[in-house]
């Protein structure tokens, strides 16, 4: 008798683990991620001849996660954005479980694209495009609810998909989530980590968007953008930023060498910023006077 390998075995049971969705279209080839809610597998198009991405729910049996699974679906569904993954298909597999199916995302996760990029202009400039998809979303009435280094992904070119609406928030239409906590901890405001989903609404997406950028900055960052994060992750949300694009707009006008809204600047701080911006300019102005100076000796 011959014993398997654990390496075997373990391929046997995922094999085993993976399910067979109805007709064939559609062939899961393997597990490429997992949540609270379900499973996502990378998959097989066959009358496209395309990889896809399917997610399938954890449970059948829980009619609250599939309902947050179909809102999930449905979400980004009506949401047309180059950030924001498009949903192909929907239907439920032979043991009741829904599933959706969906472009395979291909890239890192924002934590991962952080450490391994050093150049602080680069992250700042992916954050801004994570800001401009989550302003799109807000423009349609959405909140995310769930902003988090991992459900963000960047490409190989710097694009920006942002994923996992499962516990978005569609405002102006009750849910049935009053007390329950959504979100993770760390990056939920004050307001969403007690459970009040009515007062929740696209300023905590602007917490959690600047807890992330928090993370993105090293401790000897400008005063300036500090400024951002404090006032984005202001304990009470009327201090914040309204919404993701006031946000992203004076992250903007930061990296344009502009004066920002959260920071209230001495005359100093605006000399500085003006040197700072055009400090080429002065140098070549400087090397341009001297040498003038210098020729008028020699003339002399």
């Amino acid at each position: 008798m011959s014993w398997l390998s654990d390496a075997v075995v373990e391929r046997l049971t995922t094999a085993v683990a993976i399910p067979v969705v109805p007709g064939d279209r559609y062939e899961l080839l393997e597990v490429i991620g997992a949540g609270g809610m379900g499973t996502v597998y990378r998959a097989f198009d066959a009358e496209l001849g395309r990889e896809v991405a399917i997610k399938v729910a954890r449970d059948a049996s829980d009619p609250r996660l599939v309902a947050r699974l179909r809102t999930e679906a449905s979400v980004l569904a009506r949401l047309e954005h180059p950030g924001i993954v498009p949903v192909h298909d929907v239907g439920t597999l032979p043991d009741g479980r829904l599933f959706y199916v969906m472009k395979l995302v291909r890239g890192t996760t924002l934590t991962r694209f952080v450490e391994e990029t050093p150049d602080q202009d680069r992250r700042l400039g992916v954050f801004e495009r994570v800001c401009e998809t989550i302003a799109f979303a807000h423009e349609h009435g959405l909140v995310h609810r769930d902003l988090k280094p991992d459900n963000i992904m960047v490409g190989a070119f710097g694009e920006v998909l942002v994923l996992d609406w499962g516990v978005a928030k569609v405002m102006g239409e009750s849910r049935d989530d009053a007390g329950v906590i959504l979100g993770t901890p760390g990056f939920m405001p004050p307001e969403q980590a007690r459970g009040a989903a009515d007062l929740v609404d696209r300023r905590a997406d602007v917490f959690a968007l600047c807890a992330m950028l928090a993370e993105m900055l090293p401790a000897s960052a400008p005063k300036r953008l500090r400024a951002i994060t404090t006032t984005a992750r202001a304990e009470d949300p009327a201090s914040r930023y309204p919404d993701a694009a006031a946000l992203g707009a004076d992250l903007a006008r930061y990296r344009m060498g502009g004066a920002v809204r959260a920071y209230r600047e001495s005359l100093w701080d605006r000399v500085d910023r003006f040197v700072t911006v055009n400090r080429t300019l002065i140098l070549i102005l400087l090397a341009y006077i001297f040498m003038r100076a210098v020729v008028a000796l020699i003339s002399r």
